[in-house]
């Protein structure tokens, strides 16, 4: 089975063309054009200028990978398509162009939610956290590509996955193929979103993520103490944890982190923050002390995200553990919370994607449309979907 897959729901325009076999996926071809320039002097995505760049750069791609590998209408068995959730100026151009590809084609169409193609792009590789290395991540877009694919695993639900990015901050609970049920979430801000903004109050550029953890790598994080005391804590704010990164100055907030439930909030904790570097302004002259901050922020996002997942992992057993999202690309998530679920969770399998697949893309669409149209007991239904499909900001997880 060959699935022509498209991705559009941000500021990422990808194409990507897979083939199934035997529940293994082989990806041919997988195609991102960035728009990182675009966006950039604004310090976040702008919705509009996302569709123009979508409207320019889907046909170019599309053209690419259809004259590459000489592929017609014959040797594509599906179509998909994010179909939601995202900025609808960029969504309709994705879903637009695989309606039409749809109709003129004669295929099957499958809408795929956002979010489980980052829970199947674990799907894609089957690398776990503690085989994982630069070297694992595959070659450079274009090379084809043959991966173990997770699918083939023997016991492997319940699963409990993290997804981690700019829009979303979720845990879900996965009881088989296709059956979510968000067991966690976070009340206001992602932590992807505090990440972004976290780099802008610091003048660090825009994607924030990147640029917070490159500067936090500058400092180290390695041992931790128990402290109360914060040469910048600000004194009207709450600590709802006392962690703190050794011989650093700052002391954040771990929201929610003792809370009795899987929720999570990010949005006091950028606030600190913007509080801190209010009242001390040398922090953006000074080198040391923003990496200082940036290492301090950033792990106190990795403490509330390692301990709630934990804590719904000792609730709900799961024989297997994901990451997913854009934010899972980040290395000290991925060592930490594959660390601790080694020590705490020790018979879970613990899995995360190779890192180009934790960003955006769309072979990932594919992956989740393949097991969405494969489980479906009305298949002729998706034939309809050029003309029934419709894209949805607000797609619920179902």
């Amino acid at each position: 089975m060959n699935i022509l897959a498209i991705e559009t729901s941000c500021d990422e325009t990808a194409i990507a063309l897979v083939r199934v076999k035997n529940n293994n996926f082989e990806v041919i071809e997988d195609l991102v054009s960035s728009q990182i320039k675009v966006h950039a002097p604004f310090g976040g995505v702008v919705p509009n200028l996302a569709a123009r760049e979508h409207l320019k750069n889907l046909p170019i791609l599309l053209k690419k990978i259809l004259q590459k590998h000489r592929v017609t209408s014959q040797k594509i068995d599906i179509i998909a398509v994010t179909q939601g959730p995202g900025l609808i100026p960029a969504l309709l151009i994705g879903t637009n162009a695989a309606k039409a590809l749809a109709y003129v084609w004669k295929k099957p169409l499958v809408g795929v939610h956002h979010i489980a193609g980052h829970i199947y792009a674990n799907f894609i590789s089957s690398c776990h956290c503690e085989e994982q290395s630069d070297e694992a991540i595959p070659g450079k877009t274009g090379s084809p590509r043959s991966l173990r694919s997770l699918a083939m695993t023997k016991n492997l639900f319940p699963i409990l996955a993290l997804i981690v990015s700019g829009g979303h901050t979720q845990l879900i609970l996965m009881k088989k193929h296709m059956d979510f049920k968000i067991v966690g979430e976070t009340l206001d801000d992602a932590a992807g979103e505090a990440f972004d903004k976290v780099a802008r109050i610091l003048n660090l550029g825009y994607p924030g993520g990147p640029a917070v953890a490159a500067e936090a790598a500058k400092f180290s994080i390695l041992n931790f103490q128990f402290s109360n005391k914060s040469k910048f804590q600000n004194s009207k704010l709450k600590i709802d944890s006392k962690f703190k990164i050794k011989n650093s100055k700052f002391c954040l907030p771990r929201p929610m982190i003792n809370s009795g439930n899987l929720n999570f909030s990010f949005s006091g904790l950028k606030t600190a923050v913007l509080y801190i570097v209010r009242d001390n302004q040398k922090i953006l002259k000074n080198k040391k002390l923003k990496s200082e901050l940036c290492a301090e922020f950033q792990q106190a996002v990795i403490d509330v995200l390692v301990s709630k997942t934990i804590r719904a992992a000792k609730k709900y057993r799961p024989k297997t553990i994901l990451l997913g999202g854009g934010v899972s690309a980040n290395k000290e998530l991925r060592a930490q919370l594959g660390e601790t679920v080694k020590k705490e969770m020790p018979n879970a399998r613990y899995q995360i994607p190779d890192t180009r697949y934790s960003l955006d893309n769309a072979a990932m669409i594919a992956v989740a449309g393949y097991f969405q149209y494969k489980l479906s007991k009305n298949k002729k239904k998706f034939l309809n979907n050029w003309k029934n499909l419709e894209a949805n900001a607000g797609l619920p997880l179902k």
